[in-house]
């Protein structure tokens, strides 16, 4: 891979991440302060991620692998996107925010795979090369954060009070048009699936993995996946507004400390994994979220404050020895028969259907705890998804056993 090429793929992964970092951190925020929604309406909102990831197979595999070139559908959806964007940051009601949010993400989510598409299409050694182009994408959310807190104090109190947080959604949206348009320059990456073969909604949704699920360990690890997202959601949709409802200073670039994590245990992870094993690495994943969430019940923007910084550097365990070290283990089960449609099944219950449960979940507890206006409970609703947590890792130690992985197979 040449250097033009090295840059343009990562300028790329940058601008991916930077748009939905600069907006989806700080959404619940800017729909309780701008909008004045409920939590069940910020839940709603928050579910739009869900209904993206369902939709996306179908536009990668009816549309993007069959008939388009993947840089132009980038392009293309991003172009779609900055209109969506900028329409969002004029929005004034949730009724009217809602059909718009829901186009963004359905627009949005199939970019996650056609980034990654067009990056592969490069590359001669994606094991190797891939890692120092998917960087990028989390210094670019990172880099979100940052600007929102530090550069231009949108969620300040003041600020907040204001409405200010409607400028990223500008923001974004002026990356999304600048990307859309940078997307046509792209090294070129043809169609992949032959147009004349029959198009199979089983293997587009993955679900021609299913034969997977007769191993009882897989079953386990798969019902763990999507239990899991419940707790999950419920740091995506409260964290931003729980920081800045209890007077945290500069909550989003607080937050960029879990990115942070995120790289930092992502290098520690094929140790972690070849040293104690799948089994271990899961729980530890699991009990991290509980952790996290116990933290972030007691802790407070005073004394404590050190408890909710460690609850979010926690992120990287939480995240990458889950998520990441799953997606190993389901790719050494599948086995070179199912190895994709099994990912793709992954994806859809975890992000489709886990996180959409999750999210209803996290927006009916956090609505039972209001105390006043833009006021929650926020040490009882915390300990709900810390519960959750702690007993789906319970679940997985008694049912799961455990099996030996070939180092071969977690090379990262």
């Amino acid at each position: 891979m040449n250097k033009l090429v090295r840059f343009q793929l990562s300028l790329m992964m940058f601008l991916e991440f930077f748009i939905w970092g600069g907006w989806f951190v700080t959404l619940g925020t800017f729909l309780g302060y701008n909008l004045n929604a409920t939590d069940v309406q910020i839940s709603t909102a928050f579910s739009t991620q869900s209904w993206g990831a369902i939709i996306a197979p179908f536009i990668i595999g009816l549309i993007a692998d069959r008939f388009f070139n993947a840089e132009r559908i980038l392009g293309f959806l991003h172009l779609i996107g900055a209109v969506l964007l900028y329409l969002m940051y004029n929005s004034t009601d949730f009724t009217g925010f809602y059909p718009l949010v829901l186009g963004y993400m359905i627009a949005y989510m199939p970019t996650l795979a056609l980034v990654n598409s067009v990056s592969f299409n490069q590359m001669k050694d994606p094991a190797r090369e891939f890692s120092y182009i998917r960087v990028f994408g989390t210094i670019g959310w990172i880099v979100a954060g940052l600007v929102i807190s530090y550069l231009f104090y949108w969620d300040a109190p003041e600020a907040r009070q204001e409405g200010m947080l409607k400028y990223t959604f500008l923001m974004v949206s002026i990356a999304s048009a600048f990307l859309g348009v940078f997307s046509f320059t792209l090294p070129k990456t043809p169609p992949t699936v032959d147009r004349s073969k029959k198009v199979s909604i089983v293997e587009t949704l993955g679900l021609d993995a299913l034969s997977l699920l007769k191993d009882r360990n897989f079953l386990m690890f798969f019902l763990a996946s999507v239990l899991i997202c419940i707790p999950l959601a419920f740091y995506y949709q409260n964290t931003n507004p729980f920081l800045s409802e209890i007077g945290v200073q500069n909550p989003t670039g607080l937050m960029t400390i879990g990115q942070v994590s995120e790289v930092l245990f992502m290098l520690l992870l094929p140790f972690f994994f070849k040293r104690f094993g799948f089994k271990l690495t899961i729980i530890a994943g699991m009990l991290a979220w509980t952790l996290r969430y116990v933290l972030f019940a007691y802790g407070n923007s005073g004394e404590l404050i050190f408890m909710l910084i460690t609850g979010i550097a926690l992120h990287g365990i939480c995240y990458d020895f889950f998520f990441v070290s799953g997606q190993i283990y389901t790719d050494f089960k599948a086995g070179s028969k199912y190895k994709s449609s099994a990912q793709g099944l992954i994806t859809l219950a975890t992000y489709g259907v886990g996180m959409l449960i999750g999210f209803y979940v996290a927006g009916i507890i956090t609505n039972a705890y209001v105390t006043g206006e833009k006021m929650h409970d926020w040490e009882t609703i915390w300990i709900y998804p810390a519960a959750f947590a702690f007993i789906v890792m319970l679940l997985f130690i008694l049912f799961f056993k455990n099996e030996k992985i070939d180092k071969k197979d977690i090379e990262l």
